[in-house]
């Protein structure tokens, strides 16, 4: 069942390249007592999550920062070394936005937001959405209807929503 506005975010241990190598945390920690956006892309690298959906956050980070919102996560189905190269290609990690791997899709499924598309390589892979959570709970949801789009998720019209 997918989760939607109202719904307590499902807990997580997600992955990131920390000083010493990979590092797991908790989403539950993440968000505790914080207001904060998580966007969720089918990969990195890959051409809309690379053209518009990171560039989107990186434009609108200061905006976010006026709102109150304490940290802006970007979950993707990958491993926290391709992750950390793409947060740094993109400006995205300079910026302030943090990358968190979902490597085995355990959180892209507790959300209910997995695809999958043989024919592009990507196999058990988030749908693209943003959304608000604050002190764990979801109060704004954008998901796109499909991958391949990003109008709803991005930035600007995450903040309209707001």
């Amino acid at each position: 069942m997918a989760i939607s506005v109202g719904d307590t975010l499902p807990d997580a241990s997600l992955v990131y390249l920390g000083d010493e190598g990979p590092a797991q945390v908790q989403l539950s920690e993440k968000t505790k007592g914080r207001k904060v956006v998580i966007f969720a892309l089918p990969g990195a690298y890959t051409g809309v999550c690379s053209t518009a959906h990171v560039p989107s956050f990186v434009r609108t980070k200061d905006q976010f920062d006026a709102k109150g919102v304490d940290e802006i996560i970007c979950v993707s189905v990958n491993d926290p070394f391709v992750l950390k190269a793409w947060g740094e290609s993109t400006g995205a990690e300079a910026a302030g936005i943090t990358f968190l791997g979902d490597a085995e899709a355990a959180f892209t499924k507790a959300m209910g937001r997995e695809f999958t598309a043989p024919p592009a390589g990507l196999i058990n892979r988030s749908k693209r959405y943003a959304m608000v959570v604050e002190d764990g709970k979801v109060t704004v949801l954008q998901e796109e209807e499909n991958p391949g789009m990003c109008e709803v998720s991005g930035g600007e019209a995450l903040l309209e929503a707001m």
